[in-house]
């Protein structure tokens, strides 16, 4: 009876399979940490169509668990915009992490039509309401130019998302990547071609 050579033979076999066992229990753990075909698609880009609003109106969308608000803005809404400058306290959008470079301009977009933001207020991250009707209808004034009003701490902000000065919120609405792929379409979570990173 070989004892040394049987007991050698035996600690290689178990120690082989063992290492087999362990391989195949740590296939299913390491695949059970990528993300989920779900979580994968909340990270892609998301369509928005444009056919279909009127002017004036509010689409809303979701883009990486966030709520996207574009709004088909009108002629009206637009010179508003300018009215409402000095009650705010960025009006020239110069913090840059709020919007891409290509919608650092009065009107906060690529086209002054189409408004695309995060719909999150910058204070704690509430959804703010619109309240794109200006004056007292609006029940916010006779000074209120339009725009939307954040219910929980009552900050507020004008018709291209920038922020009125004496309220929570520290910064504008946040200006997501986007393109507009013709007259129809909004692609949120992608650059135009071309289009400055900053």
């Amino acid at each position: 009876m070989d004892t040394p050579n049987r007991r050698r033979r035996l600690l290689v076999v178990t120690s082989a399979l063992g290492g087999v066992g362990l391989a195949l229990g740590a296939v299913p753990f390491v695949a059970s940490m990528r993300p989920s075909a779900r979580a994968r698609a909340l990270g892609g880009p998301v369509e928005v169509d444009l056919g279909r609003p009127a002017p004036g109106a509010l689409l809303k969308a979701e883009w990486r668990g966030k709520p996207i608000f574009v709004v088909r803005r009108t002629p009206e809404m637009l010179a508003r915009l300018e009215r409402s400058a000095p009650l705010l306290a960025d009006p020239r959008s110069d913090v840059e992490t709020q919007q891409p470079a290509y919608a650092r301009n009065p009107y906060r977009s690529i086209d002054p039509e189409w408004l695309v933001l995060v719909g999150l207020c910058t204070h704690l991250g509430c959804v703010p309401a619109p309240h794109f009707e200006p004056g007292d209808v609006s029940g916010l004034g006779a000074q209120w130019p339009g725009g939307w009003f954040c219910h929980c701490h009552g900050s507020k902000f004008d018709l291209a998302g920038r922020v009125f000065r004496n309220v929570p919120a520290p910064t504008n609405l946040v200006v997501p990547p986007y393109r507009l792929d013709g007259a129809q379409r909004a692609v949120i979570g992608l650059d135009p071609a071309g289009a400055r990173k900053t």
